[in-house]
């Protein structure tokens, strides 16, 4: 094998690698913006989590002051 043929395979070898180098930073920015996005929609779920577990203890002593009330008036009558 020649030098030239050596220096060929070579430098295809490398315009490879360059091509699978881009690849992969493409798909690292990719994954990079898709992780921003899913933290962000995370963060909206643990806050709407947060205000229905708000909105149902109230719901659950308004209920629970309902039944106490209904007692108490079951008991006067």
């Amino acid at each position: 094998m020649s030098n030239n043929e050596r220096q060929g395979i070579q430098e295809q070898d490398l315009r490879a690698l360059e091509l699978r180098v881009e690849e992969l930073i493409r798909a690292c920015t990719h994954l990079k913006d898709e992780n921003k996005t899913l933290r962000a929609r995370e963060q909206e779920l643990m806050s709407e989590h947060d205000r229905l577990a708000a909105k149902n203890d109230q719901a659950k002593r308004r209920v629970e002051d309902m039944i106490a009330r209904l007692k108490r008036l079951e008991d006067e009558a």
